[in-house]
């Protein structure tokens, strides 16, 4: 179990350093959540005036769905480290060390983790300075930070699962603009009982990532919410396990090849 820790900790720090000398990817993953905020609670303000919104604040409504980003920020990141590796030939040499795979998978991920929980404070911080509210007070706050961090890895395990699938980092790109439309045919802008339109209500009830944003919410919104928290750390996990498991799988295979 020691080695295993050893050989987490070297990789962690390899793939925790690459990520944070790149400001081409720090800046994008802090700033890009943020502008869209402010574009979405200075364009749909009204929408807080409609019988049956949560809040008077649509900046309170918003504020998880920045976490929900910088989660989608951390499966590229996770995704095209590991696809990187891949093709300049370190994942093969490292196939040929005694690196247990866990360690391999988990610490090439290490860095994508620490940017979403960077990204997790700065928008905190940038919520509260706009009179962002947490109803589920200081523990709620950290209640967020551990659901906003499992959302990262279930998100960055996908990138992990494309990344090995394809060993592309073009293809890993590509994942983002898939998962984002996944975003906006959610309860991303709306409460899902004041979409009108019923196929979109339909397609956002059986869309995970409703959960995901709602659990989030709900901490801001209404407190210690049960029901939206279970909701929204289970889709977390299911997604995670089943992302964890099939990179597993994949990273096994890739190194019988090699």
């Amino acid at each position: 179990m020691s080695d295993v820790r050893t050989q987490l900790g070297l990789l962690a720090r390899r793939s925790i350093r690459r990520t944070l000398r790149q400001p081409a990817l720090l800046v994008p993953s802090f700033a890009f959540p943020l502008i869209l905020l402010a574009v979405n609670a200075s364009g749909l303000a009204s929408a807080t005036k409609l019988p049956g919104f949560p809040t008077d604040s649509y900046v309170d409504f918003a504020i998880g769905v920045t976490f929900m980003q910088g989660a989608l920020f951390a499966a590229t990141t996770a995704g095209t480290e590991i696809a990187s590796d891949i093709e300049t030939g370190f994942l093969n040499r490292l196939s040929l060390t005694p690196l247990q795979r866990p360690a391999m998978l988990l610490g090439q991920m290490a860095g994508a983790m620490v940017l979403a929980l960077l990204g997790t404070l700065v928008y905190l911080a940038v919520g509260f300075a706009a009179g962002v509210h947490v109803e589920a007070g200081a523990p709620g706050v950290v209640v967020m930070v551990v659901l906003a961090m499992l959302i990262a890895l279930a998100f960055g395990s996908l990138g992990a699962v494309m990344a090995l699938r394809t060993g592309s980092g073009e293809a890993v790109q590509g994942l983002f603009p898939l998962l984002f439309v996944t975003f906006f045919l959610s309860s991303l802008n709306l409460p899902r009982n004041l979409i009108e339109i019923d196929w979109f209500r339909t397609v956002a009830t059986w869309n995970p990532v409703s959960y995901l944003i709602e659990g989030l919410r709900s901490l801001v919104l209404t407190g210690w919410d049960g029901t939206a928290l279970a909701r929204g750390f289970g889709v977390a996990l299911v997604i995670a396990t089943v992302g964890v498991t099939a990179s597993a799988a994949l990273l096994r295979t890739r190194m019988e090849r090699t």
